[in-house]
């Protein structure tokens, strides 16, 4: 948050709690009106702006439903730096921005702090309560506002960030790159590179464990691989085969998983000779085979002891189909 924020914010906090000071006997009726006079003057002038702040129950506060962070993806540990902090300071510092919703308050900006604090309530830090500003907001300026304070947050990933703008862009600019970008005041190539991450197919963003692995670089480094119908084919079936090892408890990384997919697009640097006497099963040229050897009644399954968990996953789910067909 800006200097600009946090001295507002801190302005505004500093004086909830503090009492209404008795007016001096010796202030005479002249100062007093003049005084009134000057604060009205100020509001009228705009120099001095009300804030209605409440502390509540985080119970009584819903998430917006197009809030740009994955409330369930906030866990004890991801969270602990604020409820260590919100422990520390005796009270959450900085407001969350939310409006009404019925009886309750809709949260437009605080997630995070909505979950520490109700993690506190919930083990035995009951005194503590969920501090908001109440505003008067559209959808689009909700947006807006929620973008502003999440954009530079490293705990927001690039992809709920992608996914939050590819919706905002059809609801509230018209599917228009060029108008959404002047609203956010951003450049229209930077907006384009989150709105293609948020394109990606739906088998390669589950390839990944978490979506918080998945980066904008990863957008450019898949666009022009699925754009060519064959390379595209490649990543889709390499995507598919990590699905099913992380089914079985696999785990990669966003590293490893962007490897893979753009490795599984690139031909093979020299095709192998075909083995005389077997019969190959492979995802595609640029994988090493299982190669099956038949004497007899015995079958022998032979493949290079570096080939992949998910090439030879293929491979095998490729022999068994011809093996039925047999």
């Amino acid at each position: 948050m800006s200097k600009k924020h946090d001295a507002l914010y801190d302005d505004v906090l500093g004086n909830l709690d503090a009492p209404e000071p008795a007016p001096a006997a010796e202030v005479a009726r002249g100062s007093r009106f003049l005084k009134r006079s000057t604060t009205i003057a100020d509001h009228v002038t705009g120099e001095i702006e009300e804030k209605t702040l409440r502390w509540v129950d985080p119970a009584d506060c819903v998430m917006w439903d197009r809030h740009n962070r994955a409330y369930d993806l906030l866990t004890e540990e991801n969270c602990r730096d604020l409820i260590d902090g919100i422990r520390a300071q005796g009270r959450q510092e900085f407001p969350a921005i939310v409006r009404r919703k019925g009886d309750a308050y809709e949260v437009i900006c605080g997630a995070r702090r909505h979950f520490a604090v109700s993690w506190l309530r919930a083990n035995n830090y009951t005194q503590f309560k969920y501090l908001i500003d109440v505003r008067d907001l559209t959808d689009e300026e909700a947006f807006r506002l929620a973008d502003i304070e999440n954009r530079d947050r490293e705990d927001i990933s690039d992809y709920e960030r992608a996914i939050d703008y590819a919706d905002a862009i059809k609801r509230y600019y018209g599917g228009k790159q060029k108008a959404m970008a002047a609203r956010l005041e951003v450049s229209p190539p930077w907006l384009s590179r989150y709105l293609a991450l948020a394109d990606l197919p739906g088998d390669v963003v589950k390839a990944f464990t978490s979506i918080r692995d998945i980066k904008e670089r990863h957008a450019r480094d898949l666009k022009p691989l699925l754009a060519r119908p064959e390379s595209g084919q490649l990543v889709l079936e390499e995507a598919r085969a990590i699905i099913r090892e992380q089914a079985r408890g696999t785990t990669l990384d966003g590293f490893e998983v962007i490897k893979r997919l753009k490795g599984a697009a690139r031909p093979a640097t020299e095709p192998k000779p075909r083995p005389v006497g077997g019969k190959e099963f492979r995802r595609h040229m640029a994988d090493k085979p299982v190669t099956m050897r038949k004497k007899g009644r015995i079958v022998t399954l032979e493949f290079d002891a570096d080939i992949s968990d998910g090439a030879l996953q293929m491979a095998l789910d490729k022999f068994m189909e011809d093996r039925k067909k047999s």
